[in-house]
């Protein structure tokens, strides 16, 4: 009987360690309510917006190289050597402006690249002829946290990005990340502004934060498998400790039996 207690006993701690480390399905799956062979219209207007600091690589080209080369900065190279010159990128500052040659002041904080480039051809119109303006964000970078397989910053190439490439670029949500909840916390000029998404439902593709700005923080939360897996691991010792004595007293037992 004291056998069949003790085995009893160290099969429920076995179950109840298996139990608390698994997730059920509905907590992993994305998309859950999309239907086969459903259409969703693309409902979210994004339009990606300059910010203060932003580094804005801005290059104005014509027929006439002559003409258009006062309206960009180069960094030149030393004397002597074979270096051809670089180029200077703006950076916003806390005005919203920047300083571009010839022209002055531009407000460019809070305005989409397309907006900017019907700017700077209104002004650059009674110097130039047909300009070719060609604008690009150099910092667009995303962070994505927490329950991920690669969490870090990652650079976005083009102008915008949405929240399951930049969880693809950190190698998906690990099985113990919270898929409906996740957070994303966003910068406006200084003010930070915090969002959750629910990627579990197809609603997700109309979130103000499905398509991410940049310096945009992703953090995934860890669900209550992860937290009740943490604390059985600051409690290791505990488990291993009775686990020993009970196969210890069980083999014990058995032999004198």
């Amino acid at each position: 009987m004291k056998t069949n207690l003790l085995l009893s006993r160290l099969s429920i701690l076995l179950i109840i360690l298996v139990l608390s480390s698994c997730a059920s399905k509905k907590e992993v799956v994305y998309f859950q309510n999309a239907g086969d062979f459903e259409t969703i219209v693309d409902r979210n207007s994004f339009t990606p917006k300059f910010k203060v600091d932003d580094v804005v690589s801005i290059h104005i080209s014509t027929l006439n190289e002559e003409a258009s080369a006062p309206f960009n900065l180069y960094r030149g190279p030393r004397t002597g050597t074979s270096l051809a010159p670089q180029s200077v990128d703006y950076i916003i500052d806390q005005q919203g402006e920047i300083d571009f040659p010839v022209i002055g002041k531009i407000k460019i904080a809070g305005l989409s690249p397309e907006e900017v480039r019907v700017l700077l051809r209104e002004k650059l119109s009674e110097y130039l002829k047909d300009p070719i303006i060609n604008i690009r964000l150099q910092n667009f970078t995303v962070t994505v946290l927490g329950e991920v397989n690669r969490p870090g910053t990652y650079p976005v190439n083009g102008e915008r990005i949405t929240i399951l490439e930049a969880l693809g670029l950190a190698g998906d949500l690990t099985i113990k990340g919270q898929r409906e909840n996740v957070l994303v916390i966003r910068d406006f000029d200084g003010t930070k502004v915090y969002h959750r998404i629910d990627l579990r439902t197809k609603e997700a593709l109309d979130s103000p934060v499905y398509y991410l700005t940049q310096n945009d923080v992703v953090y995934v939360e860890p669900n209550e498998s992860a937290v009740t897996s943490s604390q059985l691991d600051n409690r290791a010792s505990i488990w291993v400790s009775i686990a020993s004595v009970l196969i210890t007293s069980t083999v014990l037992i058995i032999t004198r039996n």
